[in-house]
């Protein structure tokens, strides 16, 4: 038995989960998150508590059963408390500015500035920041953990960060290693 599938998701109080058939619905403080749960694999609400089943144990069945605990739990945190994800411009004339709670402009050294409009449930907050060489944060909210981390790392890919100077767009606690260069030798 998977040891992540067999753990029960408890239901917070003002969080609302139906089961029809394949499909589990979430509703929450935060919104509504739906999702289909592969054929083999059974999801039961009993006692404020969702529980995951597999009814054999077939490799790929196996590998379901995990995984769609933990999608209904992110699902779950998603609709209560909601997921962030923070990134960091860097660099010398690198900057980003609002323009709306869905879209962000940058200027990351390209000759035009990048305009990126997120996806449908996903917040852009812009923070202005001057220190330790970081020009901007980047705040990238919303209740679907997938979305909040394709998003990030959308706005991640314009620029990645320079292994010899450290600029570009990375995510916040993001270690680089610097490459020595030329006069390294």
């Amino acid at each position: 038995m998977s040891r992540i599938g067999r753990l029960p998701i408890a239901v917070p109080s003002g969080v609302d989960i139906s089961i029809d058939g394949q499909a589990v619905t979430v509703k929450g403080p935060k919104g509504e998150l739906k999702h289909t749960v592969a054929e083999p694999i059974e999801v039961k609400l009993e006692d404020g508590n969702v529980t995951v089943a597999r009814p054999n144990d077939v490799n790929t069945v196996r590998a379901l059963h995990g995984l769609t605990r933990t999608l209904i739990a992110n699902m779950v945190e998603g609709v209560t408390k909601g997921y962030s994800k923070t990134l960091e411009v860097r660099g010398v004339g690198y900057t980003a500015a609002a323009k709306g709670s869905d879209q962000v402009e940058l200027k990351l050294g390209y000759s035009h500035p990048i305009t990126y409009k997120a996806p449908e449930g996903i917040t852009l907050r812009v923070e202005t920041v001057r220190r330790d060489q970081i020009n901007a944060l980047i705040h990238v909210d919303g209740i679907d953990k997938q979305k909040v981390g394709e998003v990030a790392a959308n706005i991640r890919k314009f620029r990645k960060p320079d292994v010899y100077k450290g600029k570009g767009v990375r995510y916040q606690g993001e270690q680089v290693r610097k490459k020595v260069g030329k006069a390294g030798k």
